[in-house]
């Protein structure tokens, strides 16, 4: 159970068009929101609009959830993380996910293979960049200096000295393996889709060795709409788009951890329906229960009621997403406290 359950605005990343939150952010910021977060896939990227805000901010921490591990090097992304905490005062908190294959080798065209081993080097080095140590590292995934090409390269540390030598670093991740790693190494877990009244029991051993203050930061679809129905279909379209379409058919992530909550059958159709062209079926066949359990809908007073299964899970912060108007965003803020 979370003794102070903390509340942060999920931004994501953009759709189409450009999206600028910045009125949705300050109203955030007034009323309380811990943090604003913001992703990246293959659109948007995650530093650039979290930057905007927090040049247009004072209190409110920042987070990506997530950064893409493979779209940077990790020097790369240690010296973009500690300049933006240099900017904002020490804010940020650094999302981290390896993403899938599809992406991670049609996008950013590097190998997927063995993405634990490369997320726990990449943290590594992370960390030996920001305690400004001369950085030189063996292992087979980020090797440093570079073995081959001029043979020139020399281990070099960071010019900048960060504000903080150890920036919170979160993983995002889906497999119990992933998330036993993250209790190893990082700060917190980033999870995608929680089920709160069934991943409890699914993530339990994953979730057992997390140390003292390790963080859950937990993305929850938040619909105000008096029509339970209607506000329970936005949810079921994403979850659609996800299980039917974020992934291969033979390799999906996200249909995995849907199958491991109990909804194995009903995924399975979801994808087969997607893939098969007939969008809308397949948003049908995503059971209500799913939607329902993954994020918060319907008026506030049934909202209010089921915010307390969150209270009583083990996620620290919910990372609201779908709040847009200032009164709900209001609203749900007064509820968390």
């Amino acid at each position: 159970m979370t003794a102070d359950l903390r509340l942060g605005l999920m931004l994501g990343y953009w759709g189409a068009n450009p999206d600028d939150a910045t009125e949705t952010v300050l109203a955030a910021e007034a009323c309380g929101f811990d943090s604003v977060w913001t992703a990246e896939a293959y659109g948007s990227d995650a530093f650039t609009p979290l930057t905007w805000y927090a040049a247009r901010t004072t209190r409110i921490k920042l987070g990506t959830g997530l950064v893409q591990l493979s779209a940077r090097t990790p020097a790369a992304t240690a010296m973009t993380a500690a300049t933006l905490d240099a900017l904002s005062g020490g804010r940020l908190t650094l999302g981290l996910g390896v993403s899938g294959p599809q992406v991670v080798e049609g996008w950013y065209g590097v190998p997927f293979p063995k993405p634990l081993e490369r997320t726990k080097e990449y943290v590594e080095i992370l960390r030996k960049v920001w305690r400004r140590e001369v950085v030189s590292n063996d292992a087979p995934h980020y090797p440093l200096p570079y073995p081959g090409g001029t043979g020139l390269g020399k281990p070099i540390k960071l010019t900048l000295h960060p504000v903080r030598d150890r920036i919170p670093v979160l993983l995002g991740a889906e497999g119990p393996k992933n998330v036993a790693l993250a209790t190893e190494i990082a700060d917190g877990w980033l999870p995608i889709f929680y089920h709160v009244e069934r991943a409890g029991d699914v993530y339990a051993d994953a979730l057992a060795d997390a140390p003292a203050g390790f963080q859950v930061c937990c993305p929850v679809t938040v619909v105000v709409n008096d029509d339970v129905n209607a506000a329970l279909e936005i949810v079921k379209w994403t979850l659609a788009f996800y299980i039917g379409g974020m992934g291969a058919a033979n390799l999906n992530f996200h249909l995995n951890v849907i199958g491991r909550m109990g909804y194995d059958d009903a995924a399975a159709e979801v994808q087969r329906l997607f893939l098969a062209g007939d969008r809308e079926a397949a948003m049908k066949a995503v059971p209500d229960d799913l939607a329902d359990g993954i994020a918060l809908c319907g008026p506030l007073d049934r909202i209010r009621e089921r915010l307390e299964l969150w209270r009583a899970s083990p996620v620290t912060t919910i990372l609201a997403g779908g709040l847009r108007d200032p009164d709900h965003l209001k609203a749900f803020a007064d509820m968390v406290r």
